[in-house]
């Protein structure tokens, strides 16, 4: 047992998943190196984004997460500063910009982060990326449901299951957003129709579920009863069969962010009283952990240990 902090082998929030480049990479990422380091650290993160080549599931997930872990010490204007050309460099302030308003900040940023998704797209027409930023961006900015669309379409033409594009939509189809009732439902069930079961966006049905169950059952004791059968229900308990039956196959699960799904596969089943079933989710994650939806419940990492502690007697 470590005497300060976590051990490595504790459970530990990890964005990167098991991408160790870009992990390291976020490590060494501060704003202390950006003084003295800023033009090694902009060819680190580009080189990184360049060598998923056409990989557009890994090349978002390594824009992202690089987003996520700078947003706070301005990397962005760093890297269009010296690189005002790059659609990458553009992508990725963008997404910055996307991430500081879901932070809080106001969103006085992002008319013209969605200018430089426009532009980005006529510079490089075959990238879906720009499109999936504007998404985002526009989804924040509640725009009306033909613009979110027309960019959807674009996204879909290029990367039929992007995950983060699906994830968008159905964000702002739910109720406490831009969606009317049953909407987001809809959503999820055309696409499941269609989508092969390995595909990048996969987790879209069980999403949909882990949030219809967050919305149902959070607040007052009765919602505190329900919670102990909302799994139950026919429809919500083969969403997880079918997800805990193929996911845990070794090998199917081959997108960016299978971990992170699997991570809410854990959860699910967690909550829904499937302990024992939940060990072998454990056991493919190890001690990696992300923070969506642990942290509905606490601390991600606390309540990860727990559980899986339980799963693993």
């Amino acid at each position: 047992m470590a005497l300060f902090g976590r051990s490595k082998s504790s459970p530990r929030l990890m964005p990167e998943l098991d991408d160790g480049e870009l992990g390291r990479l976020c490590k060494q990422l501060s704003p202390s190196t950006m003084r003295n380091m800023a033009d090694f650290n902009v060819e680190a993160a580009e080189r990184l984004v360049k060598d998923a080549d056409t990989d557009w599931d890994r090349r978002w997930h390594r824009l992202s997460v690089l987003a996520e872990a700078t947003a706070d010490f301005n990397f962005d204007r760093s890297w269009l500063m010296r690189r005002p050309k790059s659609v990458d460099a553009m992508i990725f302030g963008a997404w910055v910009s996307a991430v500081r308003v879901s932070r809080g900040e106001p969103a006085s940023e992002l008319p013209d982060a969605a200018q430089t998704c426009y532009h980005a797209a006529e510079s490089r027409p075959h990238d879906p990326l720009p499109h999936v930023a504007l998404l985002a961006i526009l989804r924040l900015l509640r725009r009306p449901s033909h613009e979110l669309n027309e960019v959807w379409q674009n996204v879909v033409l290029r990367d039929p299951w992007n995950r983060e594009a699906h994830l968008q939509v159905l964000a702002y189809l739910s109720p406490e957003e831009c969606g009317l009732p049953g909407q987001a439902r809809e959503f999820v069930d055309a696409q499941q129709a269609r989508m092969p079961a390995d595909a990048p966006a996969t987790a879209l049905e069980l999403t949909a579920s882990v949030r219809e169950f967050h919305r149902a059952t959070t607040g007052d004791q009765l919602n505190g009863i329900l919670a102990d059968l909302w799994w139950d229900r026919p429809h919500a308990a083969s969403v997880l069969d079918r997800a805990l039956t193929l996911w845990t196959r070794p090998g199917f699960l081959r997108h960016a962010a299978a971990l992170a799904d699997l991570n809410l596969l854990a959860y699910a089943l967690t909550q829904a009283g499937r302990i024992s079933e939940a060990g072998a989710v454990f056991e493919a994650l190890g001690t990696t952990v992300v923070g969506w939806p642990w942290s509905e419940r606490g601390d991600p990492a606390e309540q990860f240990a727990s559980w899986r502690s339980r799963a693993l007697r």
